[in-house]
């Protein structure tokens, strides 16, 4: 049954458009100022305003141009000749009457098509077949072939006595033309029923192409109870079939056997060509002649499985295989033995006509018929797989399952709740987020396709143990960077990404997604809507919700004790803090959305590697270039063994540096080398030609030359950071940059290992859990408390330390510098930490600190010297 939509009730489509277009603008222009009144910041305003604005425009646009779309579909559909497809028409506009009027044409095109198929299929096959043995008949008789004695005449009148039926049949075409039609049921003589069709197939032919027809009765298929009539239609079909397609002086064998239970088989063999396997279920079909000989109007077999059908069997092609293929043709019809009413859904029964010989007894019964050619019941057509979202990414993106998914769905709104209730209240990262980020990730993780394969189960367990970060350090900017690459690896794992380019498409993927998964949202929401117990549930909690914001609030603002009682029962009853939690929730929510559809429905993101490069055809194109680079370093190795044996002295006498300020100076030189030097690795690797084991062997050598130099360059940058933090101090920036170096270092070992095997593409995949761990060690060393302590040590040897810049560092440092450094210098540093004491906010770090400065003043005492 149809569902209205939103503008179903609006007669002008030009009226739909405007109240779309002004519905979406206002509703952006209040979520936009909502947020900015309520202080909510302009990076969580925006995203939230265009998802909202992007989501009423689909609600209210939702089957506005789907009547087209399905049009176009049954279109397609009806060129075929199926003219069974009904487009859905609820609205009220110019497309609406299209569609109405498109389901009436289609409704006539059908009937019409109906009555020229069922007279084309009576006329032409029924009264062929008689007409054709009465003609072989009076042939033989002006030939002289046989004499004008009673037996013949009597086979004359037979074929007489079936035309006249047949004229019968006609006469009541009406009642056909319906799909109704009638079964005298009565007991049988089978083998009178065979033996009759055996001399018709004779008189037809058969006799004169010296074809013999066996004939084979078992005893419990003697007698049955069925049409009579009907069954001498199939018997002269099979038997017609099997004489047209037998050799001359073939063998043509009917068998009636009785089978188990109540049913019994007509079986008709011949020694023809056969049926092809890929044919056999064409046959049955009107017009389904498969040899294409022109012997037959194709009719003969349909009519055949019809009258099974009538009478509740079924009729098949034995065989089947490729073997079988020039063996002959079985087929074989399986009847009851007594036939009963039809099983729903084929036939119905109908009340026979008032002016009709006698009423609907015992023994007749009156169907319709249902599968063999008669219009099929109407039926809509299926929603259009093609949408404007699916144009729109086309096969960079295809959806291969649109099956609703309401659990997914309703986990991301659960946690965009749980963000909501905890987010809002934390006042700093720790168990809260973490708590929202493992309701996250076990979302999306469930529905992921991907779930059980290695590569994604490790990333996840690797991503865990980065959000775990969350809990152990205080330092923000540490947390951030764990739960920016815990992200990265999750989108990697769930797409399945294994190169670079890949997984740098599976980032955008989770924003495009936003977009993508609309269909299947939409799809999904359509098919809850449907459920009786879900819209209840909302709109009990909306109402609930909207009560308790308007009374709580007006009673606690108009009286001081309900306040209090509020705000130890609801933190924030103020109207900004809702607007506030609700931001988060649907940008939290939506987020975790947008990942549950990346899961269920991947990308194929390894269509974004580059394309395969065109190599040089000439070595000296990169030889050159890249000797010339390996110069280069050899140059600067060469000047960094000179500055190393001729020592301090030799430096400055050089330079007119200290050794020192000689290291700091060409540091950053130093990490940019590397880095351009990886890059020079993969464009040589693409460009370079390996036809011949020569050059395989000269990429080989210069690549495996060039990263050992490399590796030279990042011992020597490390060395001049170790040296240059003795002499000036230690930072948390210093350390990072140092450990993005040794990763860039660990790196080109992972190009030396893959020159040497000739294969790097497990360089990526490599690449970004090494850089994963890395961060994750960087989280678990304390990089802040470790920075300090190498700072305390060197106060100790030089007595120089840098107060402000210990001040800069975070409650993780706190205790090693009550540890390491006097009471009243530890003073100058830091202060007791205020701890919320809410559970939300509990962090190890911020939790070790506050016990370390216990009895600390509340601030820091100033003017300290360092």
């Amino acid at each position: 049954m149809s569902r209205a939509r939103p503008l179903d009730g609006f007669r002008s489509i030009k009226a739909k458009l405007g109240i779309l277009v002004g519905a979406s603008v206002i509703v952006a222009v209040l979520v936009a100022q909502a947020g900015s009144r309520a202080g909510v910041p302009g990076w969580l305003t925006m995203p939230v305003t265009v998802v909202v604005a992007l989501l009423v425009t689909q609600w209210l646009a939702r089957g506005m141009t789907s009547p087209l779309r399905e049009m176009t579909a049954a279109t397609a559909v009806m060129a075929t000749g199926d003219h069974s497809r009904r487009v859905t028409a609820t609205s009220l506009d110019e497309v609406g009457e299209l569609a109405r009027a498109f389901n009436v044409m289609a409704g006539d095109l059908a009937a019409a098509d109906q009555q020229r198929r069922q007279l084309v299929a009576t006329v032409s096959h029924e009264l062929r077949t008689p007409l054709a043995a009465q003609q072989a008949l009076l042939e033989n008789l002006v030939d002289g072939v046989v004499s004008p004695d009673s037996e013949s005449l009597r086979t004359a009148l037979a074929q007489a006595e079936r035309l006249s039926g047949l004229v019968t049949d006609l006469l009541d075409l009406s009642r056909v033309d319906g799909g109704v039609a009638r079964l005298d049921i009565g007991l049988v003589d089978v083998e009178a029923v065979v033996g009759q069709g055996v001399a018709e197939a004779r008189a037809q032919g058969g006799a004169q192409r010296g074809i013999r027809i066996k004939v084979a009765i078992a005893d419990g298929a003697r007698e049955v109870e069925a049409d009579a009539g009907r069954l001498a239609q199939v018997v002269a079909n099979l038997l017609d079939n099997a004489v047209r397609h037998s050799p001359e002086g073939g063998i043509v064998t009917v068998r009636a056997d009785s089978l188990d239970g109540d049913r019994w088989a007509l079986e008709v063999t011949d020694e023809g060509p056969g049926i092809p396997p890929d044919r056999a279920e064409r046959v049955f079909a009107r017009f389904g002649s498969w040899d294409n000989s022109g012997g037959g109007t194709g009719l003969g077999l349909a009519i055949a499985s019809w009258v099974c059908e009538l009478h509740g069997g079924s009729i098949a092609v034995i065989g089947g295989t490729d073997e079988d293929s020039g063996r002959g043709a079985r087929v074989r019809a399986v009847l009851p033995k007594a036939p009963r009413l039809p099983s729903a859904g084929y036939y119905t029964e109908e009340k026979l006509m008032p002016d009709e010989p006698g009423p609907a007894g015992a023994g007749t019964l009156t169907a319709r018929e249902m599968p063999s050619g008669p219009v099929p019941p109407m039926r809509p057509v299926q929603p259009v797989a093609d949408s404007t979202v699916a144009q729109l990414f086309g096969r960079a993106w295809p959806e291969k399952d649109q099956r609703p998914r309401p659990g997914l769905v309703l986990g991301s709104v659960a946690v965009g709740v749980l963000a909501a209730i905890i987010l809002p209240a934390q006042s700093s990262m720790g168990l809260g987020l973490l708590l929202v980020l493992l309701a996250a990730g076990g979302v999306i993780l469930a529905g992921s396709v991907r779930r059980r394969e290695p590569w994604t189960m490790m990333l996840a367990v690797t991503s865990l143990a980065l959000a775990s970060l969350l809990v152990l350090r205080a330092a923000e900017w540490v947390t951030v960077l764990a739960v920016l690459a815990a992200a990265v690896l999750a989108m990697a794992g769930l797409t399945g990404a294994l190169s670079f380019g890949a997984m740098v498409a599976a980032m955008a993927a989770w924003v495009l997604a936003a977009i993508r998964g609309l269909p299947l949202l939409g799809h999904t929401l359509n098919v809850l809507s449907r459920r009786s117990s879900v819209w209840p549930v909302v709109r009990t909690v909306a109402v609930t919700l909207v009560v308790l914001v308007v009374f709580g609030g007006l009673f606690a603002s108009g009286d001081a004790i309900f306040g209090s009682w509020a705000d130890r029962i609801v933190p924030d009853m103020q109207v900004d803090g809702f607007i506030n939690r609700a931001f988060v929730g649907f940008f939290v929510g939506g987020i975790v959305l947008a990942a549950t559809y990346v899961a269920v429905n991947p990308p194929p993101v390894e269509k974004a590697t580059l394309p395969p490069a065109t190599p040089v055809r000439r070595r000296f194109e990169w030889i050159i270039p890249l000797g010339m680079l390996i110069a280069i370093f050899m140059a600067f190795v060469a000047a960094q063994a000179t500055a190393m044996w001729g020592g301090h002295d030799y430096v400055q006498r050089t330079t007119g540096l200290t050794y020192a300020e000689y290291v700091h100076q060409g540091f950053g030189q130093l990490v940019a080398v590397t880095f351009l030097t990886l890059i020079t690795v993969a464009i040589v690797a693409r460009k370079a030609p390996r036809a011949t084991s020569v050059d395989r062997a000269l990429l080989t050598t210069a690549l495996g030359l060039l990263g050992s130099l490399a590796l030279a360059v990042v011992a020597s940058a490390l060395y001049r950071m170790h040296v240059y933090q003795e002499a000036y101090g230690f930072t948390v920036m210093r350390l990072l940059v140092t450990g993005f170096e040794l990763w860039m270092g660990f790196l080109l070992v992972l190009v030396l290992i893959a020159t040497a095997l000739r294969t790097g593409r497990w360089i990526p995949r490599a690449a970004l859990v090494s850089g994963a761990l890395l961060i994750l060690g960087i989280g678990l060393m304390n990089p802040e408390a470790w920075v300090a302590e190498h700072n305390i040590e060197r106060y100790a040897q030089i007595g120089k330390i840098d107060l402000h810049y210990l001040r800069s560092l975070g409650p993780d440092a706190t205790p090693a510098i009550i540890e390491g450094l006097p009471r009243g210098l530890a003073e100058c540093i830091i202060a007791a930490p205020q701890d919320s004491g809410s559970l939300i906010d509990w962090n190890l770090g911020r939790s070790r600190a506050a016990q370390a400065a216990e009895g600390f003043p509340d601030a820091v005492r100033l003017g300290c010297e360092g």
